[in-house]
């Protein structure tokens, strides 16, 4: 984290905001509502601290319900939209660094839990007698895998390099 603007009380504070057993990897200063504050991500949510004198804002993202993220920044500063279950939750005011690898990360995560899900879908049920040749379940195929990949990048959710990646995957299979 190189900006720590607006964000120190929540820094000193933010232990008491987390979980048992949760860790911090990323951080940033940002402004949500009506404040600056701290952003934080954890291996189980995306955080907000506001931790003011007269107000204490709290405002936290599970994984599991983040269904995307948006960053989009000027010269030194950046946006990051969040999307969780149908709302959509703007932090301003982010230093551009600390803000896109923040944004990088859970698109990371974002793109692993997809590719989890679509490879338990696709993963094939033993079979008494198996063939010459595994072949995918029904609406399954590496070619849908490989579409499905594909929007998952132009929504932004999976980074170039995850993609080739996905990519070259699903043609080893082939």
């Amino acid at each position: 984290m190189e900006g720590r603007l607006g964000a120190n009380r929540e820094i000193r504070r933010l232990a008491a905001h987390l979980w048992d057993g949760e860790r911090v990897e990323l951080m940033s200063a940002g402004t949500y509502g009506p404040g600056t504050g701290l952003v934080a991500l954890t291996d189980r949510r995306l955080l907000f601290l506001k931790d003011g004198w007269t107000r204490q804002i709290t405002e936290d993202f599970p994984m599991e319900k983040i269904s995307s993220v948006q960053w989009s920044s000027g010269v030194l500063q950046g946006s990051l939209t969040v999307f969780a279950s149908g709302n959509k939750a703007e932090i301003g005011n982010m230093l551009k660094k600390d803000g896109k690898a923040i944004a990088d990360a859970i698109r990371g995560r974002l793109a692993d839990r997809d590719a989890g899900q679509a490879a338990s879908a696709s993963a094939p049920t033993p079979t008494a007698e198996p063939g010459p040749r595994a072949v995918a379940p029904a609406g399954q195929s590496p070619i849908e895998l490989l579409e499905r990949l594909g929007q998952l990048r132009e929504a932004g959710v999976v980074t170039d390099e995850e993609f080739e990646a996905k990519k070259a995957e699903i043609l080893a299979r082939l």
